[in-house]
């Protein structure tokens, strides 16, 4: 490996897991610091495992994906379980890094994934519990994928990169040494409640979940209306496929879902000013930030006010001029009214317990926000509408 593609390598992986800490910096920054200024009531409040951090990773794809699948299981009527993110994110690199050989390293590798992972990882691998595979292995109680990162891609583009026309026979167990020596080694059989598994057995007989059941909704206009397309940004790297349907129709799923007892994976942008951690509201001015006076912006999350008209054109245009971006993804479990009756929905995080006047660890994200930078939802089928359904 030869100190260019290690650098290379270095660098990418930095900008990546600093791109993910810089986020979480500058929207910790949004917002006001008075107390509660918004008077909620709850409307759909779902079962949620408990708030976790992502640490300095870019795994947010696999915490809300865990966190829906756990509450999934709460709806089936199984005991609370606290699934490992880290055996996820372990086969997403490896599978990840198969496919980045495979297409000359034409495809982002990096931290980022995209909400069906952990079905993908499920369908072809199994799951296994916290306990069971912590991903760890670094001397640190948080995790940290930086170095990590660094190592796998430079393996990869080591291999991609030789002069050589002929592949050598052993990159992968390369590769797998590098996520054994940072993540630890795979689990093949752990113990579960007394009884042993394997990762395969534990997802089919323990948590039952049938990856086939769960879908994707969307809403773009550069694709047509009832058809799958894969969502074009860079973490898809499944190429998943998403069902595009009107704007209204996809925000109609969202409430009947909840009010149905489905919560939802989230995939979303939270790079607007007024995405705020500290106030605990996501909320979409009707003026725009940049045409704010410094009075106007101190009384934004002084409580309701009038927010952004959000239409099919305007959210196509956010899209196109990549101002919505697949920067993170949580779990919507669901709904609160504000004291005009303007709708809210309850979003858990993956950036640990913060405090926040309302609900720690959560966001209370206005209709509006959710309107506009909304890339996709992933859900139980059982949760759309019929009428949007018989389409898909």
């Amino acid at each position: 490996m030869n100190k260019t593609i290690i650098f290379s390598a270095l660098a990418i992986s930095a900008l990546s897991m600093t791109a993910q800490v810089n986020l979480i910096n500058k929207v910790a920054g949004n917002g006001a610091s008075d107390g509660a200024t918004f008077e909620f009531k709850t409307l759909v409040d779902l079962e949620a495992t408990p708030v976790k951090n992502q640490g300095s990773t870019g795994t947010c794809w696999s915490y809300s994906t865990t966190g829906f699948i756990e509450s999934e299981l709460i709806r089936m009527g199984k005991p609370v379980m606290d699934l490992s993110e880290m055996y996820t994110v372990r086969k997403v690199y490896q599978d990840k890094a198969d496919r980045y050989v495979r297409l000359h390293g034409y495809l982002n590798f990096a931290q980022g994934g995209a909400m069906p992972d952990m079905l993908y990882v499920i369908k072809h691998y199994g799951a296994v519990p916290q306990d069971a595979y912590a991903g760890l292995n670094y001397g640190k109680d948080y995790n940290d994928h930086d170095e990590l990162e660094a190592a796998l891609k430079g393996v990869v583009d080591a291999v991609v990169n030789k002069n050589s026309g002929t592949l050598t026979p052993v990159w992968k167990q390369g590769f797998t040494g590098v996520l054994d020596a940072y993540l630890g080694a795979e689990p093949s059989m752990f113990k579960y409640n007394g009884k042993s598994y394997t990762p395969r057995t534990f997802a089919d007989q323990v948590l039952g979940i049938n990856p086939d059941d769960y879908v994707q909704l969307t809403s773009y206009t550069h694709h047509p209306f009832q058809s799958w397309f894969a969502i074009e940004v860079p973490d898809n790297w499944t190429w998943g496929l998403s069902y595009n349907v009107p704007l209204d129709d996809m925000m109609a799923t969202i409430d009947h879902a909840l009010e149905n007892g489905y919560t939802i994976a989230w995939a979303t942008d939270v790079s607007e000013k007024g995405f705020s951690l500290k106030n605990g509201v996501a909320v979409l001015p009707a003026k725009p930030w940049s045409q704010m006076s410094d009075e106007e912006k101190s009384q934004v999350f002084t409580g309701p006010h009038e927010e952004m008209v959000v239409t099919q054109e305007n959210r196509q245009v956010a899209y196109d001029n990549y101002e919505s971006t697949d920067d993170h993804g949580m779990q919507i479990i669901g709904k609160v009214a504000d004291q005009n009756g303007g709708i809210y929905y309850i979003v858990k995080n993956s950036w640990g317990e913060r405090d926040n006047p309302y609900r720690s660890g959560y966001i209370y994200a206005s209709e509006a926000f959710v309107r506009y930078k909304t890339l996709s939802i992933l859900l139980h089928k059982d949760g759309v509408p019929k009428k949007i359904a018989k389409g898909m």
